[in-house]
């Protein structure tokens, strides 16, 4: 019995298999005797991780994920520190795996898919959002599946809340996530407004549904911001049947984030209303800080 194995059985829990592993830190299943059922239990290694984020980052997620309740984002249960050499968050299990191992398995989804899943992770963001709390590291990896496919946003790693002076944001700073979800603004290191950021990668993340396929080659960054910046969103053949959602994707991935929608016009946008029965539930969530943009105002697409 490895010393993982006995830390976990003297804490109650019963380890199963390993469900991902990284530089510092594997995701654990395991059988919880305190709540009766399987959960997921995150386990960093003290010892490996990065200065920066043991003083900056894990503070942060710590904070931000004991406070989360909603039913489209990883519930956290506990978490506790093993002779200052282990930190182990106990999760919610979700069992069918990330949204990219589901495309990598099925190849694009349909539409009807697509929707339900993106308005499960538009209404997490403004969940978020609404407590000025932004998840800067969106990407598929980040978006797992239940057994019912409802999709849930895992790993805070980046997130951190917003700070406001004299009633103004201020931008953030740092570098977060995947080159290949990152907004122009980021890819330029230039100061930038953390929420319009995520839309950004809401934008990637909806365009890798419909078509299976990235937006931009992440391959050479300088060459990927160039095509950003010319606001032209080449959909493949087969998916430019899906106007409307098209329409949501390109003004998503405004490469002007004074002009790009925010996630209340996104659970506004028509391609997200067109199911009578959701549109009411939509509606009741949309309760809160209402948006300074105009969600109505037109975009002239360039294809």
């Amino acid at each position: 019995m490895d010393d993982e194995t006995k830390i976990l059985k003297k804490n109650g829990y019963i380890p199963d298999r390993t469900l991902g592993e990284g530089s510092y830190g594997k995701v654990k299943s395991a059988y919880s005797k305190e709540l009766k059922k399987k959960v997921a239990i995150k386990i960093i290694d003290l010892k490996k991780a990065p200065s920066e984020v043991l003083q900056k980052f894990l503070p942060r997620e710590l904070e931000i994920i004991s406070s989360l309740i909603h039913p489209h984002i990883v519930r956290t249960f506990k978490n506790f520190y093993i002779d200052a050499k282990k930190l182990l968050i106990v999760m919610e299990l979700v069992e069918q795996g990330d949204l990219l191992d589901l495309i990598k398995t099925r190849g694009k989804l349909t539409e009807e898919l697509s929707k339900k899943l993106f308005r499960q992770l538009a209404l997490a963001v403004k969940f978020i959002h609404d407590q000025n709390i932004v998840h800067r590291d969106l990407k598929c990896e980040n978006l797992l599946l239940d057994k019912k496919f409802n999709l849930k946003v895992t790993d805070f790693g980046f997130s951190k809340r917003l700070d406001y002076v004299d009633g103004e944001m201020m931008l953030s700073d740092s570098f977060c996530g995947s080159t290949a979800y990152a907004s122009p603004e980021l890819l330029q290191n230039l100061p930038y407004n953390p929420k319009v950021n995520d839309v950004w990668s809401m934008g990637v993340v909806l365009f890798i549904m419909l078509t299976g396929t990235m937006p931009f080659d992440d391959s050479n960054p300088m060459k990927m911001l160039e095509t950003q910046k010319k606001h032209t969103i080449k959909f493949p053949k087969h998916a430019q049947k899906y106007k409307s959602a098209y329409d949501l994707i390109y003004r998503m991935l405004d490469p002007d984030p004074l002009k790009r929608i925010d996630v209340n016009c996104i659970l506004q946008h028509p391609w997200l209303q067109e199911e009578p029965k959701l549109v009411k539930r939509i509606q009741r969530q949309l309760r809160g800080p209402s948006t300074s943009k105009d969600c109505t105002e037109g975009a002239k697409h360039k294809r």
